[in-house]
């Protein structure tokens, strides 16, 4: 079972000596690393060809792309693994063993088809945070609000034959609208495993500052809108809210309870105001 880890890069040599020094650590797992790099104008085919000896199974082009997703797409399309991992340009595997242990797991549960750990993200100033991990299981409200984390998942290659690759005409959302498709309406369950797996660079174009959050919310919009039945989306939209508040008062028993006993009080007023 060969694990094909994709990395896609531009201009961030840096970035990517980093991503590559924790793969060439990796021992005693069955991979192949694969750099989709376009056509960078910095160190970084100089930084490629330094790992090409540490890194037994290092595939790579240097080429013009039209975007991440066509990069991400070129990758899947040379992998030859079983299972496809994203490691982009400035992420970095957090310990050596890190593969062995998704190896484990992946024969721990029999395979499936997703499997993912918990990332931790590293800002700028050194900071860093446990990235959100949902444990599931995934709903479309999941998907609503949400995703899945998309940098140091294990999926399975034949997926991408079963619901088509990345849509490369989306600049930053494709990853959740191709986790949506496949989880929500090709109902398969990824599963949870408590590993920390990833140190997730808050650099990337989907973080950025917040400043492409105007462009992740259109084309997130364009995706719901285009998937859900106009009067399933409005649900969505009105209770969304108040779905997250009532999850949040699920969690405390006594609070449930207030809110019921407020519940029934207006239920009561309102039935003798009639």
């Amino acid at each position: 079972m060969k694990l094909s880890i994709v990395t896609i890069n531009r201009n961030n040599a840096a970035g990517l000596d980093k991503t590559l020094s924790s793969i060439s650590l990796q021992q005693g797992a069955d991979f192949e690393s694969i750099v989709i790099d376009g056509a960078s104008t910095d160190a970084s085919v100089e930084t490629i060809h330094r790992y090409i000896g540490k890194i037994p199974t290092l595939h790579w082009v240097s080429e013009p792309d039209t975007g991440i997703y066509n990069a991400m797409n070129k990758g899947i399309r040379m992998a030859s693994g079983e299972y496809v991992m994203m490691l982009n340009s400035g992420d970095w595997l957090q310990q050596p063993d890190i593969l062995q242990q998704l190896y484990t797991q992946l024969q721990l549960h029999d395979n499936p088809e997703i499997l993912y750990g918990s990332t931790t993200n590293i800002w700028p100033d050194g900071r860093t945070q446990p990235g959100h991990v949902s444990h599931g299981p995934f709903t479309m409200f999941s998907f609503y609000r949400g995703t899945l984390d998309h940098v140091g998942t294990c999926i399975k290659r034949t997926l991408f034959d079963r619901f088509g690759y990345y849509d490369e005409s989306m600049r930053i959302c494709s990853d959740w609208a191709w986790f949506m498709k496949v989880v929500v309406f090709g109902q398969i369950q990824p599963v949870h495993v408590d590993i920390d797996t990833i140190y997730f660079d808050m650099t990337g174009i989907s973080e950025n500052g917040g400043k492409n959050s105007r462009l992740i919310e259109q084309e997130k919009r364009k995706t719901l809108e285009a998937t859900l039945p106009q009067l399933v989306l409005a649900d969505y939209d009105a209770y969304a809210d108040d779905i997250i508040l009532m999850r949040r008062i699920h969690k405390h028993p006594w609070a449930f309870k207030l809110v019921r006993l407020i519940e029934r009080l207006l239920f009561k007023y309102e039935k003798c105001k009639r």
